[in-house]
């Protein structure tokens, strides 16, 4: 099977190339080609997103995904080749799970997964000036909504997910928010799971105050983005975050920390939201067996005591990496 690793910009080649190991480590038989995208590729070939990444990207189920920086300087030309993804490629859903992987790191025992929509909403870029202001398009389709809350509920029956709930804030947005809450409890009748729905601001409070009432969340774009960041820092920090960026045909997987170009080359990056999200690509290639042992010994290598400095250790990127493998290889 071949899947695409894209490392990118900043820290992204080094933690990808870590997860690239740990994949190797459980997995021979995976073909991994590698394609370039972001501020350096442009350096190197004049494209954010070369041809050859895009061709190599309709070509595979799945990539697995580093970071990109921005342009150090204003380029009106420019325009993010991630979304150009997401909408190129239709990557509709950005799974996002959520979970306290040793009970002193972050500050809530979390164990979610949040379910957000990735193409309209506020980030559709349709924004327009008016007299001293500017006007910011917000879409919601049905046609969105539906199949958002369809990869939600399949996604809780594949993981054993008790319970679904709808995050939104139809009180104030009554037509928007209102057609996204009417299409949730249309798609979630009969379907065996539990389904509820909270406010965003309700949401927020209850990852903090009610963390363990809180099980699959499936809301809209910008309300998914800040909910997502939020529980990864109650949980451990971005170093622990990994996701998804879902369609029909293409799977992105990437950790969500960014190029944090301020300690890039360092070799002090934490490898851990790297090696999840190999873990979500593996199962989600069918490898179910492999993926659990990348978790399992992320798990135990914590547990152990070995953490990079954002998890309150010392050890370096490669230095966490040995013993991370050490341990995998007695899984």
């Amino acid at each position: 099977m071949r899947v695409a690793i894209i490392p990118g910009d900043g820290i992204g080649p080094e933690v990808i190339s870590e997860a690239v190991r740990a994949i190797e480590a459980v997995s021979a038989d995976l073909e991994m080609e590698e394609a370039e995208m972001g501020l350096g590729a442009f350096q190197r070939t004049g494209s954010y997103l070369p041809d050859k990444t895009l061709e190599l990207l309709r070509d595979v189920p799945a990539a697995l995904f580093g970071a990109i920086t921005s342009p150090l300087t204003y380029d009106p030309a420019y325009r993010s080749p991630l979304l150009r993804i997401r909408k190129e490629f239709d990557l509709y859903a950005n799974i996002r799970p959520v979970r306290r992987w040793h009970g002193d790191l972050g500050l809530v025992d979390l164990d979610v997964i949040i379910v957000r929509e990735n193409t309209e909403g506020m980030y559709t870029g349709a924004e327009r000036d008016v007299a001293g202001g500017v006007v910011t398009e917000r879409l919601v389709t049905a046609r969105a909504c539906e199949r958002l809350v369809d990869r939600a509920v399949r996604l809780s029956h594949e993981q054993g997910r008790r319970r679904v709930t709808c995050v939104h804030k139809s009180n104030v947005l009554r037509r928007s928010d209102g057609l996204f809450r009417k299409v949730f409890y249309e798609r979630t009748e009969g379907s065996g799971i539990e389904a509820n729905d909270m406010l965003v601001d309700a949401a927020a409070a209850a990852l903090i105050s009610k963390p363990r009432e809180l099980d699959v969340l499936v809301t809209l774009n910008l309300y998914g983005d800040i909910l997502s960041d939020e529980a990864a820092a109650l949980a451990g920090g971005l170093g622990f975050a990994p996701s998804v960026n879902m369609g029909d045909e293409l799977a992105l997987f990437e950790p969500t920390h960014g190029s944090a170009p301020d300690i890039a080359g360092r070799g002090v990056a934490n490898p851990t939201a790297a090696i999840l999200s190999a873990a979500m690509m593996l199962r989600h290639l069918g490898k179910a067996k492999e993926a659990s042992k990348l978790e399992a010994a992320v798990e135990t290598t914590l547990s152990l005591g070995h953490r990079t400095r954002d998890a309150g250790g010392r050890l370096g990127t490669r230095e966490f990496m040995a013993s991370y493998l050490e341990v995998l290889g007695t899984l």
